[in-house]
C-alpha cells in the first residue's frame, strides 16, 4: 500500500475515496482528524512559514539608529507579525473567486475555512497590531497606522493594478521604519534600509504577479538584475546605519604611539567584522534567488515562478541580517540570520506562496 495525499495535503493510505461529510460528522470531507485538519488549514491560509521573514525587519530598523533592541522592539515585531497576518488573512478573502478557479486547493475555496471566518481573523489581526504599535510609544503608531492602510489598500485594490508591487514594496519598508520607530522614536536614518528592503520586496512582488498562469521572463530577469544591484549597494564601503564602533572626528590624531601598517586609529575590529559578516550574508542574499530567478527566466511556467517567489521570500532574511551587520550589529545580525534556516525548514511542510 503506497501513501498518497487528500486533496487537503493530509497523508492518507487508503486507496478508495473518503466517506462524504454529514451533518452530524466531526470530522472534514477528507476524514482527516478535524483538529488537525484545521490546523493545516490555518496554517496555508496565514503562510506560517513566511513568519521568519518578519522579525527581522524590526530588528534591521532598530540596528540603523544605531539603538540596541528594547521591549519596545518587541511590541513592533509583535504588531508586524500581526500586520502580516492580517495581509495573508485578507488576500485570501479578496481571493476567494480567483482562487475558486486558479488554486481551488486554498484553503477558502476548498471550504476547509469559512470566508467569514478569514475576515474576522484579518480585522481581529490588525486591531491586535495597532494596539501593540500603540503600546510602543506614538512614534511607533504612527509608521504601524499607515503600514495597516496600505496592506488593506493592497489586498482590496491595489493588487490587481500597476500600483500593487510597489505598494508591498512600501509596506516592508514601513514595516523596517516600525522598528526604527518604536526602539528609538526616530526612522530617517532607517531610511536608506527601508527603501532597499522595500525594492527587493517590490521586485518579488512583480514576479509574484504571474505565478499562478506563468507568463513574460522579464519580471524574473528585472528580478535577477535588482538582487545583483542590491548587494552591490549593501556591500558597498560607507553604506548607511549609524557609525557605531567609530571615533569622532577631533581634528588630530591622539598621542597613542606608533602603529602597525594596515590598523587604523578610528578602526575598531568589532567594525571590520560587522563589514566581513554584511559580505558573507549578501552573499547568501545573492545565492538564495540567483539560480531561481534564472530558471525563471529561462522557462515562466508556473511551477519555477513560484519556487522562484518562494525564493524571494526567504531571501529577505539574509537582506535583513545584511542591512543589520551593516549598521554595525553584529550580533542582532547572527540572530536574524538564523531564522533563514527554520523558515527554509517549515516552508518543506506548509507553502510560503
Amino acid at each position: 500500500m503506497t501513501l498518497r495525499e487528500s486533496p487537503c495535503g493530509c497523508p492518507d493510505e487508503t486507496p478508495t475515496a473518503a466517506p462524504r461529510a454529514t451533518a452530524g460528522d466531526t470530522q472534514p470531507p477528507c476524514g482527516c482528524p478535524g483538529r488537525s485538519h484545521r490546523g493545516r488549514a490555518w496554517a496555508e491560509l496565514l503562510r506560517l512559514p513566511a513568519l521568519f521573514s518578519v522579525p527581522g525587519d524590526a530588528l534591521a530598523g532598530a540596528a540603523a539608529t544605531g539603538a540596541s533592541p528594547n521591549t519596545r522592539t518587541l511590541l513592533a515585531i509583535a504588531s508586524s507579525l500581526c500586520l502580516y497576518e492580517a495581509g495573508m488573512a485578507l488576500n485570501d478573502w479578496a481571493d476567494r473567486d480567483v482562487d475558486a478557479v486558479e488554486r481551488p486547493h486554498r484553503p477558502l475555496p476548498s471550504g476547509r475555512i469559512r470566508p467569514a471566518a478569514a475576515l474576522t481573523a484579518a480585522c481581529a489581526l490588525t486591531g491586535a497590531g495597532l494596539a501593540l504599535a500603540a503600546g510602543a510609544g506614538r512614534p511607533a503608531l504612527a509608521v504601524a497606522a499607515p503600514l495597516a492602510a496600505t496592506v488593506w489598500a493592497y489586498d482590496l485594490g491595489l493588487k490587481h493594478t500597476s500600483a500593487g508591487p510597489v505598494a508591498m514594496g512600501t509596506a516592508r519598508g514601513l514595516d523596517l521604519l516600525l522598528g526604527a520607530a518604536a526602539t528609538s522614536g526616530i526612522t530617517r536614518p532607517a531610511l536608506p534600509s527601508a527603501a532597499l528592503l522595500g525594492t527587493h520586496t517590490l521586485a518579488v512582488t512583480t514576479v509574484s504577479r504571474q505565478e499562478a498562469q506563468g507568463g513574460s521572463p522579464v519580471p524574473p530577469l528585472a528580478a535577477l538584475a535588482t538582487t545583483a544591484l542590491l548587494s552591490r549597494l549593501v556591500t558597498r564601503r560607507g553604506f548607511g546605519g549609524p557609525t557605531r564602533g567609530r571615533r569622532p572626528a577631533t581634528g588630530h590624531r591622539p598621542a597613542t604611539g606608533h602603529r602597525p601598517a594596515g590598523l587604523r586609529a578610528d578602526r575598531f575590529p568589532a567594525q571590520d567584522f560587522g563589514e566581513l559578516l554584511a559580505t558573507a550574508l549578501t552573499a547568501a542574499y545573492a545565492a538564495t534567488t540567483a539560480r531561481p530567478y534564472f530558471h525563471a527566466t529561462l522557462n515562466p511556467s508556473p511551477p519555477l515562478t513560484q519556487r522562484a517567489v518562494g525564493a524571494g521570500i526567504r531571501a529577505t532574511i539574509p537582506l535583513q541580517a545584511a542591512l543589520t551587520a551593516r549598521s554595525r550589529s553584529t550580533a542582532t545580525a547572527l540572530l536574524i540570520a538564523a531564522l533563514a534556516p527554520l523558515g527554509t525548514r517549515f516552508a518543506k511542510k506548509v507553502s510560503v506562496t
